[in-house]
């Protein structure tokens, strides 16, 4: 896609912390003498958040508003960022998720089994690390070549074969780990509290989603984020895309024309 759309934005494509060549700091250092085993907020969306205003403005962007676009994780920080810092977002897109908070509360048998690795990653280090590290390929199939269906075909090569080499590093594994552990506690939480509060998006959103994927099977993506924003602010244009969770990789030019038709 970055090359559809490089002709017309300046791209800013971040790896989340945890992720790639980010950072991945541990919540749990070695040196505490007291580790508090449920805190994971070094990895909360909020965090996340917050490393991406930090990053616009160390770009030369502060205060400045921009658009912003996510997938799955990223998606899900887009969402907190629209939240916490209204002043900064002129428009987003999220693909293929619903909050955080709904998929917990709506969890059932169809969950279970398309998101079965969320109930997985989400346990106590180091349980998940060790597994993913002791058969790395056969979890890359998992994720790259099942779960994308055409055996991963979807995928570059290159690009799978980055994806896959982080798999072997015990610090990407463990931020990846701690990513879902907060999606189960601060993540949640959070969303609570804003609801409560009354903090919503209050930006235009556009929501796309995988016709043949558990989001676009279980949920009615659109219904649900217009819960999540202030009236109005869902976007017309927001439709379910031929194909599964990847649809970024399964429809990119897609996706490239519904950001130019709405980032605009």
């Amino acid at each position: 896609m970055a090359p559809l759309l490089s002709p017309h934005y300046t791209l800013i494509i971040p790896s989340l912390r945890g992720y790639g060549t980010s950072s991945k700091p541990r919540c749990h250092p070695p040196t505490d003498p007291d580790p508090d085993p449920n805190n994971h907020s070094l990895y909360a969306k909020s965090a996340m958040a917050r490393d991406m205003i930090a990053l616009m403005d160390a770009l030369g962007y502060e205060g400045q508003r921009f658009l912003i676009c996510g997938h799955d994780r990223g998606a899900r920080v887009a969402h907190k960022l629209c939240v916490d810092f209204p002043a900064r977002v002129h428009k987003a897109m999220v693909l293929d998720i619903v909050p955080t908070k709904r998929m917990f509360e709506n969890w059932d048998l169809e969950l279970s089994k398309g998101y079965w690795h969320w109930g997985f990653l989400c346990q106590p280090g180091p349980f998940p690390e060790a597994m993913i590290l002791g058969a790395k390929g056969v979890w890359a199939e998992n994720c790259f070549g099942q779960r994308a269906g055409r055996k991963g075909e979807i995928f570059a090569r290159e690009a799978r074969r980055e994806y896959e080499g982080y798999l072997g590093d015990g610090e990407t594994v463990h931020g990846m780990c701690e990513d879902y552990r907060a999606a189960l506690s601060e993540d949640w939480r959070e969303q609570e509290e804003d609801e409560e509060a009354g903090r919503r998006i209050r930006c235009p959103l556009r929501v796309l989603w995988g016709t043949k994927g558990v989001v676009g099977r279980r949920f009615k993506p659109a219904e649900v984020w217009r819960h999540h924003c202030e009236e109005g602010m869902v976007d017309e244009g927001s439709e379910g895309v031929e194909g599964g969770h990847y649809i970024p990789e399964e429809r990119p030019e897609e996706v490239v024309r519904h950001i130019k038709e709405f980032f605009v």
